[in-house]
C-alpha cells in the first residue's frame, strides 16, 4: 500500500485527470438520465393507459441490463456502419456518456414511476379536494415523492460511476482521453499492480461517499432524514 501511495503521489496529475473525467462522464450521464427518467416516470406513475403493464415490465427488465450488452449496442450504433457513425463518437467520452445513459435512465424511470404511483392515489385526490388544479395536484404528488426520486438518482449515479464493461467497450480505456477510475483499476490489476488497483478503488469509494454526502446535505428540505 505504501508503494501505491508513492505511485499516486508521483502520478497525481494523471490521477486527477482520471478522477475528473470519471466525475464528468458519470455526472453528465446521471443528469441526462434524470431529465429523461423523472418526467417519464412521473407520466407512467400518474397515468393509466393501454400497455402500461408491459411498458413497466420492459423498464424493470432494462434496469438489470448487462453493462457489456449496453456497451455493445452503443458500439454498433456508433461504429462506421452504424446509424450514428457519422458523429465519430466511438472511443470518446461522448460514447461513454451515451452507454451510461442507457444503463441509468431505466433505473431512474422505474424507481420514479414506482415511488410516484405509490403516492398518487391519496395525495392526488386530497389535493384536488382542496381545490388544486390538475397541474398543481400532479406537482404535489411529485414533491411528496421526492425522497424516492432522489434515491433513484443516487442509485443511477452509483451504477454509472462504478460501471466498467460498457465504458471499456465504447471508450477503449485510452490514456489521457477515455481512461476513468474503473478502467484504470482493470488496467492496473491486469498488470499485476494490485496495490495500485486497491488504492484507485479506495479513491472511487471516497468520491462516491463525497458525492452522496453533498446530495444529502443539499436535500435536507426533502425530509431525507438526518445527514
Amino acid at each position: 500500500m505504501i508503494d501505491a501511495i508513492q505511485i499516486l503521489a508521483q502520478q497525481q496529475s494523471e490521477i486527477l485527470e482520471i478522477v475528473l473525467l470519471s466525475l464528468l462522464v458519470s455526472g453528465s450521464a446521471t443528469v441526462i438520465s434524470a431529465l429523461i427518467g423523472i418526467p417519464l416516470g412521473a407520466w407512467i406513475g400518474l397515468t393509466s393507459f393501454p400497455g402500461k403493464g408491459m411498458l413497466l415490465r420492459i423498464i424493470y427488465t432494462l434496469m438489470a441490463l448487462p453493462p457489456v450488452l449496453a456497451g455493445l449496442l452503443v458500439y454498433l450504433l456508433l461504429s462506421r456502419s452504424g446509424l450514428l457513425g457519422e458523429l465519430e463518437w466511438l472511443f470518446t467520452p461522448q460514447a461513454m456518456i451515451l452507454a451510461q445513459c442507457l444503463l441509468v435512465t431505466p433505473i431512474i424511470t422505474g424507481l420514479s414511476a414506482a415511488t410516484i404511483a405509490g403516492k398518487e392515489g391519496i395525495i392526488y385526490d386530497h389535493a384536488r379536494s382542496l381545490g388544486a388544479t390538475r397541474g398543481q395536484a400532479v406537482w404535489t404528488v411529485i414533491m411528496e415523492s421526492r425522497t424516492g426520486i432522489i434515491a433513484g438518482i443516487m442509485t443511477g449515479f452509483g451504477r454509472a460511476f462504478a460501471e466498467v464493461g460498457a465504458v471499456m467497450l465504447v471508450g477503449g480505456n485510452i490514456r489521457h482521453s477515455t481512461r476513468v477510475l474503473t478502467t484504470a483499476i482493470i488496467l492496473e490489476t491486469r498488470q499485476g499492480n494490485f496495490a495500485m488497483g486497491v488504492a484507485l478503488g479506495i479513491i472511487l469509494l471516497i468520491l462516491s461517499f463525497i458525492v452522496s454526502s453533498i446530495v444529502l446535505m443539499n436535500a435536507k428540505d426533502f425530509d431525507l432524514g438526518e445527514v
